[in-house]
C-alpha cells in the first residue's frame, strides 16, 4: 500500500473512524504543512484547500474494503471500515505530528476548519465559494491580494512530467492562464490526473478552460525508441514539415484563442519544452509575421 493511504487511513481512525468530506481536506492540509516532505499537494478549490490526490486514494481505499463513502446530503463522509491500526505503521516524525494533529483540532467543527485554514493560508482561498460568508472584510481582503490577475496576452507551454496534478494547476492559477491547450494526439496518462478528463475536470473547477486539440499532437508510434536528442531532433523536424503544415489551420486557431483568452498554455507531458513537440509549436507560432505575444515555458 502506498504510504500517503496509510496517512488518510491514520487519519480517520484518530479522528473516531469518520470525517465529514471537506474537515478530511482540511485536516490533511494542516497536517502535510507540517511534513518536511509532503505526502500531499493541494490546489485553492470551491472550499478551500483540496488534494485531487487524496480523494482518488480515498475512492480506491473504498474499492479495496478499507473506508465507505457515507452519502449524508448535508454532510458526506469518508468512514474506516476495518480495525487494523494504521497509525502504528507511520513513521516516528508523521505518528507525532498526527498526536500533535488530534490534540489541536480534534474538538474544531467543520466550519471553524474552514475559517482556521482560510486565515491562515489565504491563497487557498481564493476560489473558494463560500469565503464571503464565513471571513471578515478585512480577512477577505487578504484573500483578494492573494489572486493573480494580469492584463497582458502571454502564450504559455508546460510539461506534467514530475509534477502532482495540483503542482502542475497552480502554476497554471498562479499565471492566471485561461484556456489550456491539450496538444497530446492521445490524451491518455498512466500518471492520476493527466488523461483528458480528469485534466479536463480538474482545470473547469477551478476556472480554467480545458481544449484538447489533437491534430497538433504526434501518434503514438511516432515516439517509440526515442533514446537520444537526436532521435528527438529528427522526430520534430519532421514533424514540422508535415503535421505543422498539414494543420496548419488548427496551428493559427491559437492565435484567435489568444485574442480571446488572452493566457493560453499549451501542454504535453515532457517537462522540457526542447524534449517536447509543443515547444515547436510555439516555435512556429512565434516565428509568424508581426508574432509580439510574450512566450513563457512553466
Amino acid at each position: 500500500m502506498y504510504y500517503r493511504r496509510k496517512i488518510l487511513l491514520s487519519l480517520l481512525e484518530n479522528f473516531d473512524g469518520q470525517l465529514n468530506k471537506t474537515s478530511l481536506q482540511k485536516l490533511l492540509f494542516i497536517y502535510t504543512r507540517w511534513q518536511e516532505k509532503k505526502a500531499f499537494d493541494f490546489v485553492p478549490y470551491k472550499y478551500g484547500c483540496y488534494s485531487f490526490q487524496a480523494n482518488q486514494d480515498l475512492k480506491t481505499l473504498g474499492k479495496y474494503g478499507l473506508v465507505q463513502e457515507s452519502k449524508n446530503a448535508n454532510s458526506p463522509q469518508w468512514v474506516k471500515s476495518t480495525d487494523e491500526d494504521f497509525t502504528i505503521t507511520l513513521s516516528k516524525k508523521d505518528k507525532a505530528l498526527m498526536v500533535k494533529l488530534k490534540s489541536a483540532y480534534t474538538e474544531m467543527s467543520r466550519e471553524e476548519l474552514i475559517k482556521y485554514t482560510y486565515r491562515n493560508y489565504p491563497y487557498f482561498a481564493i476560489k473558494s465559494e463560500i469565503a464571503h460568508q464565513v471571513l471578515t472584510k478585512t480577512e477577505l481582503e487578504k484573500v483578494e491580494k492573494q489572486k493573480r490577475t494580469f492584463t497582458e496576452t502571454k502564450l504559455f507551454s508546460i510539461g506534467y512530467e514530475g509534477k502532482s496534478l495540483e503542482t502542475y494547476i497552480n502554476h497554471l492559477i498562479i499565471n492566471d492562464v485561461k484556456l489550456l491547450c491539450d496538444v497530446r494526439k492521445n490524451p491518455l496518462s498512466m500518471k492520476y490526473g493527466f488523461s483528458k478528463n480528469q485534466l479536463k475536470h480538474a482545470c473547469e473547477n477551478v476556472g480554467i478552460k480545458y481544449l484538447h486539440i489533437p491534430e497538433l499532437g504526434i501518434i503514438s508510434e511516432k515516439r517509440q525508441a526515442l533514446n537520444t536528442l537526436n532521435d528527438y531532433q529528427v522526430l520534430f523536424k519532421e514533424y514540422e514539415k508535415t503535421v505543422l503544415v498539414e494543420n496548419k489551420e488548427h496551428l493559427l486557431s491559437i492565435n484567435d484563442l489568444l485574442k480571446k483568452y488572452n493566457r493560453v498554455a499549451l501542454t504535453c507531458f515532457e517537462a522540457t519544452e526542447c524534449m517536447c513537440h509543443r515547444g515547436r509549436v510555439v516555435k512556429a507560432l512565434a516565428n509568424q509575421p508581426n508574432w509580439n505575444i510574450p512566450i513563457q515555458h512553466l
